[in-house]
C-alpha cells in the first residue's frame, strides 16, 4: 500500500508526505506538485495510519481547489469516506456554525449574505437615513462595514446587546445595516469567521471539542492568510499539535485584502521547533522560463530563499516585445498567436493573455474581433452572482428559509402588480408583529389593503413549492419554479439568450452535484454550499478560445503560451499600490510578475508599449521589473531605443528618492497624533491620499491626509 501510494513522488514530496506529526512547513514553489503531495498526505494519513478522515481538516483557498483535492482523495482512499472537511476558510466556518451557532441563540439554517445581498440591505438602510449615492456609494460603504467588521468589537451590540455610539453617517449605515442582519439572522463573508472566533472565546467546551475532534490539519497556500484566519488554525491545533502548512511567499499577491506572507515566512520563529521542507523542482516550466523567474524573485526581502529548477528540456527564448503604441503591441501578440496556430498547429485555448489591469485587454480584443480569433474572458460577472441566477436562488431560499431578503427581490419578479408600496404595507405589519415578510403577508393576507389576486396567488405558488421540495430533487424543483413563476417566459420574453443559457447551465451543474452527492444532497445543504460558491469559472477550459484574464485570476493556473502584457511601469508595477504601500506594494507587485511568468509551460513572451500612461500621468515606460533581468535571459524584438531605457531608469530612480522624503506607513502600524495621541492604521486610502486611523484613547476612526506632517511612527519594539 505505502509504495502504491508513494509512487511517483521526488525525494521532497515523499518527506512531506510522511512528516505527519508536530508542526511542519512546506515551501512549495510554482509548479513543484503541492498539490499532489497534499492529498497524498492525506490518504497517507487515513491509509497507512489508521486516520477516520473526519478527523483531518485540509483547508485551501478557493472552492475549486477544494472540490479537486476531494476529488483526487476520494480516488485513493474511496468514495464513501468523508471528506466534508477538506474545505475552504469560509466553508469550515459554515459548517462549524450550522452545528455550533444554536450557542448564540441563531438558527442552523442562518443566511449567508452574497455582495448583492448586502447591496439590497443598503438600499434599505440609505432610504431609511435618507441618504443616496452621492453621500457614499454602496462600494465605498461596504469597504468601510468590513473595515469596523475587522477592527470593531460589533459582535457586543448583535451578540451582547450592548449598546452602539452612532457619531456619523458610516455609523448609523453600520448600526442599520446590524440590525437588518440580526433580524434575518444573516452573515455576511466577515461575520463567518468572527462569529466562529466568538463562539470559541466563549464557550470552552465547544473549543475543547473541536480541538479533540481534529487531530490533523493541512493548510494550501498559507501565504495568502489572514491573521484571523491562521488564529482560527492555530486554537484548533493546539492538543494536538499536528499542523501542516503549505505555500510560497513568492506567490503572495494577496495583502491588499489581509493576507500575511510573514505567516509563512517566520512560520519558524514562531514554532521553534517546526520542521522546513522545501519543494523547489519545478514540474511545469522550462529551464528558461525559470531563470525569469528565479531572477524577478531574489529582489524581495519577504521570502524563503530558494530557486526553483526543473529537468524539462531547455525550451525556447523568453521574449521581450517593445511596441511603439497599444494598437502595434495587439497586432504583434495577436499575428504571433496566428503563426504559431497556423504553421504550429497550436490550438487557440493553449494560450494566455495576462495583464495587470483591465483596461489592457481593450486594444488586444479589437485585434482579436478583428482577425476573428475566440477568446473568452476569466473573471467578468461570477456566475452565481448573474441576475438571472439569483432570481432562481432567491426563490429556493424563500421556500426554505423565508427570509425577507429573497421575499423582497420575488414579491414582484416577474411583475404581480405587488411593487415597493405594497411591501411597505406588509412591512408595517411585520414590524407591528416581530416577523418576516412572508409570514406577515400570510398573517395579514385578509386585511383589505393586502387581499390582492397577485399576492393570494403569490403564497399559493410559495406553499406549492414547498410542498414540492419535500419530495422533489432539487434539479427538478428549479423547473418547476421557472414554469410556474413565470421566470421562465420572462427571459423568453426579455429576448436575453445568454441569460437563458446561463439558467441552463445553472440547472445542468445542478444535475451534476445531484449525481454525485445522491439522495444526500438536500436544500439546506445546497443553499449552504452555492452561497459560498465564488468561483466564476463554469467555463468549460477545454473550448478552442484564447484566454484572457488579470494576473490575480491566474494563480494556481498553467499555460503552454503565455502573454504577459501591459509590462510597463505604472501598470506593473501598480502605481497605486506603490503609492500606498512603498516597498511592500513593490514586493507584491514584484511577485505579481513572478506570478505571470510561472504560469508558462513552453514559452513566455513579455510586451509593452508608448504612448501615454493614465496611472502615471506620464509617457509610458516599461516596467521597472525588466531592468532587473540581464539580456542574456531574453530575445528583444522591437525598437527600444536608448533614450527610452535611460528615461525608464531616471523615472524610477527619482520616485523612489521622493517617496523616502516622507513618513512611510502601512497598515497596521502603530502612530503618535499630536492630539488624539496613539492610534493604529487600519486602511491606507490613496484615492483620497488619506491614512484611516483607529485612536485608542478617543475609540474613533479618523480620516488623516498623507500631508500631514505631524504623525509619528511608533517603534513597537522599543517599549515607551
Amino acid at each position: 500500500m505505502i509504495e502504491n501510494l508513494l509512487k511517483n513522488l521526488n525525494d521532497k514530496q515523499i518527506e512531506a508526505v510522511k512528516e505527519t506529526e508536530g508542526y511542519v512547513r512546506v515551501i512549495a514553489g510554482a509548479g513543484s506538485g503541492k498539490t499532489k503531495a497534499l492529498t497524498t498526505r492525506y490518504a497517507y494519513i487515513v491509509e497507512c495510519l489508521g486516520i477516520n478522515s473526519a478527523n483531518i481538516l485540509c483547508v485551501t483557498f478557493t472552492n475549486k481547489a477544494a472540490e479537486e483535492m476531494r476529488r483526487r482523495v476520494k480516488a485513493i482512499i474511496g468514495i464513501k469516506s468523508d471528506v466534508s472537511l477538506i474545505t475552504t476558510y469560509h466553508g469550515f466556518c459554515s459548517k462549524f456554525l450550522r452545528e455550533e451557532i444554536y450557542k448564540i441563540n441563531y438558527p442552523k439554517n442562518f443566511i449567508i449574505l452574497d455582495i448583492e445581498d448586502q447591496k439590497s440591505i443598503l438600499r434599505e438602510v440609505y432610504a431609511e437615513l435618507n441618504l443616496t449615492s452621492k453621500d457614499k456609494t454602496f462600494k465605498q460603504a461596504l469597504r468601510e462595514i468590513s473595515i469596523k467588521k475587522n477592527h470593531a468589537n460589533y459582535l457586543d451590540f448583535i451578540l451582547g446587546n450592548k449598546k452602539f455610539n452612532t457619531y456619523t453617517d458610516i455609523d448609523k449605515v453600520f448600526h442599520a445595516y446590524l440590525i437588518k442582519q440580526k433580524k434575518n439572522f444573516a452573515l455576511d463573508f466577515d461575520d463567518l469567521l468572527n462569529y466562529v472566533l466568538f463562539i470559541l472565546d466563549n464557550n470552552k467546551d465547544v473549543l475543547t471539542k473541536w480541538q479533540n475532534r481534529i487531530h490533523y490539519i493541512q493548510v494550501d497556500e498559507t501565504q495568502d492568510s489572514s491573521i484571523k484566519q491562521f488564529l482560527l488554525i492555530e486554537l484548533l491545533a493546539r492538543i494536538n499539535k499536528n499542523l501542516f502548512i503549505v505555500g510560497d511567499p513568492d506567490q503572495a499577491i494577496y495583502e491588499w485584502r489581509g493576507a500575511i506572507p510573514e505567516i509563512l515566512v517566520n512560520f519558524d520563529k514562531k514554532f521553534t521547533n517546526a520542521k522546513t521542507i522545501l519543494m523547489n523542482q519545478n514540474y511545469r516550466s522550462t529551464p528558461n522560463i525559470l531563470k525569469l523567474g528565479n531572477h524577478i524573485i531574489r529582489n524581495n526581502k519577504i521570502r524563503v530563499e530558494k530557486d526553483m529548477f526543473t529537468q524539462n528540456q531547455q525550451g525556447v527564448d523568453v521574449v521581450h516585445f517593445h511596441g511603439q503604441n497599444e494598437t502595434d503591441e495587439a497586432l504583434w501578440v495577436i499575428n504571433e498567436i496566428k503563426e504559431l496556430h497556423r504553421n504550429e498547429g497550436v490550438k487557440y485555448s493553449d494560450f494566455a493573455i495576462l495583464y495587470r489591469a483591465n483596461h489592457v485587454s481593450r486594444s488586444i480584443e479589437q485585434i482579436l474581433i478583428k482577425e476573428n480569433i475566440p477568446y473568452v474572458i476569466y473573471g467578468g460577472t461570477r456566475f452565481f452572482e448573474r441576475k438571472e441566477i439569483k432570481d432562481i436562488l432567491a426563490y429556493l431560499r424563500l421556500i426554505h428559509i423565508g427570509d425577507d431578503l429573497s421575499f423582497q427581490r420575488v414579491i414582484n419578479h416577474p411583475a404581480r402588480g405587488l411593487g415597493n408600496k405594497f411591501v411597505e404595507k406588509i412591512s408595517k405589519y411585520a414590524k407591528m408583529d416581530n416577523t418576516t415578510l412572508l409570514i406577515a403577508l400570510q398573517k395579514n393576507i385578509e386585511q383589505q389593503e393586502l387581499n390582492r389576486i397577485g399576492a393570494i396567488d403569490f403564497l399559493n405558488l410559495i406553499s406549492g413549492f414547498q410542498s414540492s421540495s419535500k419530495n422533489k430533487s432539487i434539479s427538478d424543483l428549479v423547473n418547476e419554479i421557472l414554469e410556474k413563476s413565470g421566470l421562465n417566459d420572462y427571459y423568453i420574453a426579455d429576448g436575453d439568450t445568454d441569460r437563458l443559457e446561463n439558467i441552463q447551465e445553472f440547472v445542468n451543474s445542478i444535475i451534476l452535484v445531484e449525481k454525485k452527492e445522491g439522495d444526500e444532497l438536500n436544500l439546506q445543504d445546497y443553499l449552504q454550499e452555492i452561497s459560498l460558491y465564488t468561483d466564476m469559472d463554469l467555463k468549460d477550459d477545454k473550448i478552442e478560445k484564447v484566454k484572457l484574464m488579470t494576473i490575480h485570476t491566474s494563480k494556481g493556473l498553467e499555460f503552454p503560451y503565455v502573454f504577459l502584457c501591459g509590462f510597463s511601469e505604472g501598470i506593473l508595477p501598480n502605481a497605486m499600490a506603490i503609492k500606498d504601500r512603498k516597498n511592500r506594494g513593490i514586493e507584491e507587485e514584484r511577485r505579481l510578475a513572478y506570478v505571470a511568468i510561472t504560469r508558462a509551460e513552453k514559452k513566455f513572451y513579455m510586451t509593452e508599449s508608448e504612448g501615454y500612461n493614465f496611472n502615471t500621468s506620464t509617457s509610458k515606460l516599461p516596467s521597472r521589473f525588466l531592468f532587473e533581468l540581464d539580456e542574456a535571459f531574453y530575445i528583444r524584438k522591437g525598437e527600444l531605443n536608448q533614450d527610452i531605457i535611460d528615461e525608464a531608469k531616471e523615472f524610477v530612480k527619482r520616485e523612489t528618492e521622493k517617496s523616502t522624503e516622507v513618513i512611510q506607513l502601512i497598515v497596521g502600524d502603530m502612530i503618535k497624533h499630536p492630539v488624539w495621541g496613539k492610534g493604529k492604521i487600519i486602511e491606507v486610502n490613496s484615492e483620497k491620499e488619506e491614512y484611516i486611523i483607529e485612536f485608542l484613547s478617543i475609540e474613533k476612526i479618523k480620516p488623516i491626509s498623507f500631508s500631514f506632517k505631524l504623525l509619528q511612527k511608533i517603534d513597537l519594539s522599543v517599549s515607551d
